[in-house]
């Protein structure tokens, strides 16, 4: 956003900071994990699949210590059988298990993959429908944040941690079951531990809730404060902000920093207490299963089974824990995602202007604020005939350019109308409006593609014939056949490849090729040298017949054959006639016109 346009949303007491503070809310983790699972329904195969390869797994992991049970006791001579029969068969059973370990990685690999797209396709089908507001009010950085870095977390705990809960729930439930039917005494004492369990996962867990939150919202901040520097490093060179910048971006850095230790410690600490707690519970099996077995109670081989049982219960649990902070931050990550989805819409409903010619636009008693309590136009009214040039002009920060994004709907009023001829610009659909209407703004925008696409972004339908004189009209000719592919070349970077002036006639030629019957240009002339916007403003006047045409300038001399200009200050019309009638009254647009005559700025 230029800087002019920063100057008319200039609300006291808001800074970026408080901006910021304002992302901390309550969390919903019942209702994030709901929406969730909703994704997991898109892919029930592979969600059948892998708890089947889950409860496989899960079968052969609880009944490979019952074998081993038996082998022992069959070379105590406790139990008959035949131990080399058992021993094969507990081998077969390891394979398979190991096997469907593998299997079940395949599975959750691919089901990572397909939720994250289909998420990340709705968050970018979303974000491409927000309002402008929207956009102009939350860092662009915090924006990317939650594509890039809470969408891989959602990717890496669907691929990593939920297998591991999965299995981990199943296994609990199997070797709880078995150990209970060994020996139900043994086995309630094993369990001790699970109330230990509980109590430690709910404490640390809290904790890390808490500071895995606090981390995503940093990292977002963290990647606006980069995005912003680099977006504007010439500025932040040119008036040697680099130590200020630095210091900045270490205090970000440095909140980040503590966070994610925190959230570090609390859910890396839930591993050494889990198997603390294991521990106490093999002191438990080791002591009351030698007093069972020497009573007779149980085997020697029942006892090496609850052993390995109690490491089968115990490790899904001790996993579970390890990743809890992970689930916690993925959590996390897609309840940001949620809140970017959850955002209204721009509303496009609407029906289609009128298809006649004519294109007068009235502004009607029209108010606006982007804050309330700070309004920015004031009873605006203004009428622009069909096919008349009309100028905006004014000091910076005096409503100009708002004026245009209430035109063009980006934002919406706050009381007042505007009409397209005798059509409300309320009950036109936005697509409509904006096919009508061509813009040229300040801050030139050009995409990553070949010339050709970016003169027909407005206009996909144009003909070669239709290219050609645009980029003729805008001067732009010459400096297109120069190029190594002429219309095929391709702009890096935005158009980093070719000057800011270049880049400005072919936004320019851009406009002409959409053929709109409202054309809009704000500072469409400020970034080429005076000789080009003489031949631009020449061929403007060709293009700009039978178009209605608003214009905002700074440099005064490039307006004087506007059929009307209208003087702003302070959101409101002060002043409007032609070129000459306003120097004649001698009011603030003739101090504004002796000014840039003078040499100073304005």
């Amino acid at each position: 956003m230029s800087e002019s346009k920063l100057a008319e949303r200039n609300i006291p007491g808001m800074n970026k900071a408080a901006r910021f503070a304002e992302a901390e809310h309550a969390e919903n983790v019942g209702g994030t994990l709901k929406r969730i699972a909703v994704y997991f329904g898109h892919e029930k195969i592979l969600v059948i699949g892998m708890l089947g390869v889950v409860i496989l797994g899960t079968l052969c992991g609880v009944y490979a210590p019952s074998l081993q049970s038996r082998a022992i006791d069959m070379i105590a001579g406790t139990t008959d059988g035949k131990l080399a029969g058992t021993l094969l068969l507990m081998l077969a059973v390891y394979l398979i298990y190991s096997g469907s370990q593998l299997v079940q990685g395949l599975f959750s690999a691919h089901l990572s993959q397909r939720i994250v797209r289909r998420m990340r396709e709705e968050l970018f089908g979303k974000m491409v429908d927000l309002p402008v507001k929207y956009l102009d009010t939350h860092s662009h950085g915090d924006v990317m944040s939650r594509m890039t870095n809470d969408i891989e977390n959602i990717s890496t705990t669907v691929s990593q941690s939920l297998p591991s809960l999965f299995s981990g729930v199943m296994t609990v439930i199997g070797t709880v079951a078995v150990m209970f039917w060994y020996c139900r005494e043994l086995a309630l004492l094993s369990c001790v531990t699970v109330i230990l369990t509980v109590i430690a996962t709910k404490i640390l867990s809290r904790e890390v809730r808490k500071f895995s939150r606090r981390r995503q919202e940093l990292l977002g901040t963290l990647n606006g404060t980069v995005e912003e520097m680099i977006s504007g490093y010439r500025t932040v060179v040119a008036y040697n902000h680099q130590n200020s910048t630095i210091e900045n971006f270490c205090v970000i850095s440095d909140s980040l920093t503590k966070a994610g230790i925190r959230t570090d410690i609390f859910s890396g600490i839930m591993g050494p207490i889990m198997n603390c707690i294991g521990n106490i519970g093999f002191v438990i099996i080791a002591a009351f299963g030698g007093y069972f077995a020497i009573h007779g109670l149980i085997s020697v081989g029942v006892i090496s089974a609850f052993i390995v049982y109690a490491k089968q219960f115990s490790r899904p649990i001790n996993e579970i824990a390890q990743v809890y902070g992970q689930l916690q931050t993925a959590i996390a990550g897609a309840e940001r995602v949620f809140a970017v989805i959850d955002e209204e819409n721009e509303e496009k409903a609407g029906e289609e202007v009128a298809e006649d010619t004519s294109a007068t636009v009235t502004f009607r008693n029209v108010k606006f604020s982007y804050e309330p309590g700070y309004p920015v136009i004031h009873d605006f009214t203004l009428t622009v005939p069909s096919g008349k040039k009309v100028a905006l002009v004014g000091a910076t920060g005096s409503g100009k350019t708002t004026v245009i994004n209430l035109l063009m709907r980006f934002y919406d009023l706050d009381s007042g109308d505007i009409y397209i001829d005798r059509q409300n610009i309320k009950d036109i659909s936005r697509d409509s409006l904006r096919k009508n209407a061509a813009i040229v703004l300040q801050d030139t925008v050009l995409f990553s593609d070949t010339i050709r696409n970016n003169l027909k972004y407005g206009n996909e339908n144009a003909s070669e014939e239709q290219l050609e004189t645009a980029a003729e009209m805008s001067r732009c000719q010459d400096m297109i056949r120069m190029l190594p592919q002429g219309y095929d070349t391709v702009l890096t970077g935005s158009g980093s490849n070719i000057s800011q002036g270049q880049r400005q006639l072919l936004a320019i030629a851009r406009a002409f090729v959409a053929d709109p019957k409202i054309l809009i240009l704000d500072e469409a002339t400020s970034n080429v040298d005076t000789r080009t916007e003489k031949a631009i403003q020449d061929a403007m006047q060709l293009v700009m017949e039978n178009r209605t045409s608003i214009i905002i300038a700074h440099r005064l001399s490039t307006i004087r054959d506007a059929d009307i200009i209208v003087v702003m200050d302070q959101g409101q019309i002060v002043e409007s006639g032609s070129h000459n009638d306003l120097l004649a009254q001698k009011g603030k647009y003739y101090e504004l016109y002796m000014t840039q005559y003078a040499g100073f700025a304005t």
